[in-house]
Formats: C-alpha cells, sequence, structure tokens
C-alpha cells in the first residue's frame, strides 16, 4: 500500500478533526474536494481509516476507575489465547486489548463506574477463564495525556 504526502495531509486532518466536512477538509488538506473525497474513501477502503469516532472526556462524565491490568494465562497455546482474546474483547468494560511479549500475555485497559463494577468484572472475565494464572491491575489516579493519534513519518 502506497501512501504520499497528499494521504498523510488529509489523515493528519483527520485525526485532529473526523466531524469535518469533506470541503473543510479539503481546505485544510489543500486539495480539490474531489481529490479528497476519492483519498478519503480509498483510505477507508484499504482500512488505513479503521473508523471515526466522538472521543468523551470520562472526567466530565464521571466515568469512575480506569485499569490498566496485566493477564498471565497458565497455557499459552494458540487456542487458550484465543480463547482469553474473544472474552476480553466481548466485555465493553475492556477498551483496549494488547497480546504482548515479554512479561504478561496480555495487558488490558479497562472502564468502570467503580470498584463494584470492577469486582463484577474481576468474577466475569479473570474468574470464569480457568486459563487465567495471574492478575495484576493499576488505577489510574490521574491522566495526563491521552491521544489516539498516529504518529505520521514525514515524506
Amino acid at each position: 500500500m502506497h501512501l504520499d504526502a497528499t494521504d498523510h495531509r488529509i489523515l493528519g486532518v483527520l485525526q485532529d478533526d473526523a466531524s469535518l466536512s469533506n470541503l473543510d477538509l479539503a481546505r485544510r488538506a489543500a486539495v480539490s474536494p474531489a481529490t479528497c473525497l476519492r483519498r478519503v474513501k480509498r483510505l477507508r477502503e484499504l482500512g488505513v481509516i479503521e473508523q471515526q469516532v466522538a472521543i468523551l472526556n470520562p472526567a466530565q462524565l464521571g466515568a469512575g476507575l480506569i485499569a490498566i491490568v496485566e493477564i498471565t494465562l497458565e497455557r499459552q497455546t494458540a487456542e487458550a489465547i484465543a480463547g482469553f482474546q474473544a472474552l476480553a474483547v466481548a466485555r465493553s468494560e475492556v477498551q483496549q486489548c494488547y497480546q504482548v511479549s515479554p512479561g504478561p500475555d496480555f495487558v488490558l485497559i479497562v472502564q468502570v463506574p467503580d470498584m463494584a463494577a470492577y469486582h463484577q468484572l474481576v468474577q466475569g472475565l479473570y474468574s470464569a477463564d480457568s486459563n487465567v494464572r495471574n492478575v495484576k491491575a493499576f488505577f489510574s489516579v490521574h491522566r495526563a495525556k491521552f491521544s489516539p493519534r498516529l504518529h505520521l513519518p514525514a515524506l
């Protein structure tokens, strides 16, 4: 897949504000509206643009606890890893799920309203899977930065 400087400009602007009209996006990316529309369509079809979402401020919504959770499995067979991953991604509380190496097998970013809700997640996800050997949770006390923005190398 070849992405050029125009694609990168469009992607950079979209990362700042995906709610722009095609006309405003084209203006900010310094391309014609027709080119912009065609490029965005191509980037979606290629899977470069995965989805467009609104990023909500958890503090403004009283969203509660954010936990970074390390999960170590007893068995690391392909089936065991896929099984735990399927359970984790099916839970709405799990915002992000990464299979990692070395160290734990998974790192999850979890958001729940309170400790009682976290306990329910523990019972429903970690305790329900008999292959989970160890869980280590870190609870956020302050979010200094959050950005879903990807670094786009200069062309």
